[in-house]
C-alpha cells in the first residue's frame, strides 16, 4: 500500500469524487480539488471566513456534523456544494468552469444542514427549529417548500432509484410520512400517519418496497410499512429490554433487517413474518470455532510505524473483557454502536459500546443453506475503534482505525498455500515523519483507495497493483 504526502484540512471535510478521479477538501476558508493520480491541485475556491465554514459536501452522510458533506457528478461536470450554517449561506461551484457559481441565502429561518438530492440538480436546505425543508433547483432557480420535518439528520430517505423522497413530518402533534416525486419538482404523491408516538428514525429498504420506522429510546418497537402506508408488521422483543432501538440495517437484498438496541442483542427479522428469525447476542466467551484476531502489543514501536504486521491469530475458546454498564445513569455505554452489512450481505459487522476495542463479524448463509448466522471472527485492539468501513466494491474487505498512527484491515480474499481463500488481518503503519493519529478512514468509491484523516491533516493510501510493483 502506497501513502501520499500529508495535506492540511479542516473539520474532516475530505472526500473522493464519485468517479474517484478527484479528491476534495476544505482548508479553513478554501475549497481544494486535486487529481487522485497525481494529487496536483486542479481548482480552488474561497468560500468565506474560516469561522463560518462548516461543511463541504461529499457522497456519504455524516450524522456527527451539523451539515452533511456531499458532491455529485452532473452530466460530464462536477458540482460542489459548500454550506455556512452560521451565516445561512450555501454556495455551489462547478469543476469545469471556475467562474460559475450559485448562491443560496436562507434568511431568517436559518440553516441547519444542506445536502444534494441524488439527481444532482437540487439542493435540500433544512431550516432551524424544524420549520421546513427548502428544495432549490440549480437548473431553474425555483424553490419547493415542505413544512415541519422531524429530524434533519435521520428523518428522511431517497429511494434507491432516486425517484421518490420520503420525509418524516410532524403535523398536529402526530408523526406522518410524506412521499414526494423528485422527477416532478418534489410534488406530493402520498401522505399518511405513522404508528409511532415519538419517531426516532426511519430506514427505507434497498428495494424501495418497505419503510422501517422506530420509536424513541424509551420504547423498543419497530414498525414495517409499505409505501402505501399499510403496516406490514411490528416487532417488540419479549421481555421488554427497557430501552429502545439504537441501530437498524437493511440487508442489501431487503430480505432481512438487523435491529440492535441497548441490550447487546441483535434481532434479525425476516421479510415474510417480520419476526425474529435469529438473535445474535454479545458474550465474553469466544467459542472454539471462532477466530480471535488480536493486535500485537507495541507493534508500532517495534516497526517504527512502517510496513505491515499480521494480527495475532488465536484459536480455541477465548475470553474478552466486557465493560460493566450502570443502567441507572443516563446514556449507558452499552448496545450496538454500528450495524453494517457488506456489499453482498454475506457478512455483518457489529460494534458494541461496552467492548469498544472489538469488532465482531458475523457470517450469514447463502439462500440455499439453512439460515443459521454465526460469529465468524473478532478483531481485538489495544485502543477503542473509532470507525470501521466495508469496501464498497469488494465483498470481504474491511478497514478500521483506532486513533493511532496506523490503520487495520481484514479480508477473506487472502489465498493460502493450497489455493483456498482464507481470512487475513493486518496492522498497517502510516509512514509519517511527525505524529499522525488516524481519526477517520474512508474508502474511495472504486474501492482502491483510502483517505486517512487526523485532526487537521489528511493523506491518501492506494493499493499497489501487481503490475505496478
Amino acid at each position: 500500500m502506497d501513502f501520499t504526502e500529508i495535506y492540511k484540512q479542516s473539520g474532516n471535510l475530505v472526500c473522493f469524487s464519485p468517479g474517484a478521479h478527484f479528491i476534495l477538501n476544505a482548508a479553513e476558508d478554501v475549497l481544494i480539488v486535486r487529481r487522485t493520480d497525481t494529487l496536483q491541485i486542479t481548482r480552488t475556491w474561497t468560500i468565506g471566513p474560516p469561522s463560518n465554514t462548516l461543511a463541504v459536501l461529499s457522497n456519504a452522510r455524516q450524522s456527527s456534523s451539523s451539515t452533511t458533506p456531499s458532491d455529485r457528478w452532473i452530466s460530464h461536470a462536477v458540482h460542489l456544494l459548500a454550506a455556512s450554517a452560521k451565516r445561512g449561506i450555501v454556495q455551489v461551484f462547478k469543476l469545469a468552469d471556475e467562474n460559475w457559481n450559485a448562491r443560496i441565502e436562507t434568511g431568517a429561518e436559518g440553516l441547519v444542514k444542506a445536502e444534494w438530492a441524488p439527481d444532482g440538480r437540487s439542493v435540500l436546505c433544512f431550516s432551524e427549529w424544524g420549520l421546513r425543508v427548502t428544495i432549490w433547483s440549480i437548473v431553474t432557480g425555483t424553490a419547493t417548500y415542505i413544512q415541519f420535518p422531524i429530524h434533519p439528520d435521520r428523518g428522511y430517505a431517497f429511494r434507491a432509484d432516486a425517484r421518490y423522497f420520503l420525509l418524516a413530518e410532524r403535523h398536529k402533534s402526530k408523526d406522518t410520512i410524506g412521499i414526494y416525486d423528485v422527477s416532478d419538482s418534489f410534488k406530493l404523491v402520498r401522505h399518511f400517519p405513522l404508528p409511532t408516538a415519538n419517531l426516532s428514525s426511519l430506514a427505507l429498504s434497498p428495494t424501495g418496497n418497505y419503510l422501517a420506522a422506530w420509536e424513541g429510546i424509551l420504547e423498543y418497537k419497530i414498525h414495517i410499512l409499505s409505501l402505501a402506508g399499510d403496516i406490514q408488521g411490528t416487532f417488540c422483543p419479549s421481555p421488554e429490554p427497557g430501552f429502545g432501538v439504537r441501530n437498524v440495517a437493511w440487508h442489501p437484498t431487503g430480505m432481512f433487517i438487523a435491529v440492535g438496541g441497548w441490550d447487546d442483542k441483535i434481532h434479525i427479522l425476516d421479510s415474510l413474518s417480520w419476526s425474529a428469525a435469529s438473535t445474535l447476542e454479545l458474550s465474553s466467551k469466544i467459542p472454539s470455532g471462532v477466530t480471535l484476531w488480536r493486535e500485537p502489543t507495541n507493534w508500532l514501536e517495534s516497526t517504527q510505524g512502517r510496513g505491515f504486521l499480521s494480527y495475532e491469530r488465536l484459536q480455541g475458546p477465548q475470553t474478552i473483557n466486557l465493560n460493566r454498564v450502570d443502567l441507572t445513569k443516563p446514556n449507558p455505554k452499552s448496545g450496538t454502536v454500528q450495524l453494517e452489512w457488506n456489499k453482498t450481505g454475506s457478512l455483518l459487522l457489529v460494534r458494541y459500546e461496552n467492548v469498544p476495542t472489538a469488532v465482531h463479524i458475523y457470517d450469514f448463509p447463502t439462500p440455499s443453506e439453512p439460515f443459521v448466522p454465526r460469529l465468524r471472527c473478532v478483531l481485538l485492539h489495544l485502543k477503542p475503534v473509532l470507525h470501521a468501513r466495508w469496501n464498497p466494491i469488494r465483498k470481504g474487505s474491511l478497514v478500521l482505525c483506532c486513533g493511532t498512527q496506523s490503520i487495520f484491515t481484514w479480508s477473506d480474499e487472502w489465498v493460502g498455500e493450497v489455493g483456498d481463500e482464507e481470512d487475513m488481518a493486518e496492522c498497517i503503519g502510516v509512514p509519517a515523519s511527525k505524529k499522525y493519529e488516524t481519526k477517520d478512514v474512508r474508502w474511495a468509491p472504486d474501492g482502491k483507495g483510502l483517505v486517512l484523516m487526523d485532526r487537521d491533516t489528511f493523506c491518501c493510501a492506494f493499493e499497489v497493483e501487481e503490475g505496478d510493483e
